[in-house]
């Protein structure tokens, strides 16, 4: 069922509002969300609003470069990020929406991150979203950041 819920890092400097759906959480084996614990919820950017926080954000990135992972600068707490699977998406860490039972989250579907491609090949192949050829991660976040307030 899709829901509006807000979320946020530990610190409250970054805040924001998204339309996700907690029956298709995922959770994924790749070695940095395995080390942040991040649960996965995406959402187009149309569905995601940053309230506050643009200023506090950092952005990671490694390896192809494609998935765009903003921190708080402030507490180190990733709430959302672009996922390189799906760059055309944002996706929520669903340990950081209000009033969530993090422990009692039970993800559904799960992603073979530490064998990315085969898995990415396995999502497409059961009916996942493709993007859109040449869309870039990075273009998502800005576009992100440039709707939120200052």
């Amino acid at each position: 069922m899709i829901e509006t819920r807000e979320g946020g890092c530990h610190c409250g400097r970054v805040r924001f509002r998204a339309r996700v759906d907690l029956d298709v959480l995922s959770q994924c084996s790749c070695s940095i969300c395995t080390k942040k614990g991040i649960l996965h919820l995406p959402t187009f950017p149309a569905d995601f609003e940053l309230l506050r926080g643009k200023d506090a954000l950092t952005t990671y990135t490694f390896e192809t470069g494609v998935a765009q992972h903003p921190f708080c600068s402030h507490c180190g707490i990733a709430a959302f990020y672009v996922p390189r699977s799906q760059p055309d998406k944002i996706t929520v860490n669903a340990r950081c929406l209000d009033d969530i039972d993090g422990p009692s989250l039970k993800p559904p579907r799960f992603f073979d991150g530490q064998h990315w491609e085969a898995a990415q090949r396995k999502r497409i192949a059961d009916g996942g979203h493709v993007s859109a050829q040449g869309v870039k991660g990075a273009a998502t976040l800005q576009a992100i950041l440039d709707r939120a307030p200052a």
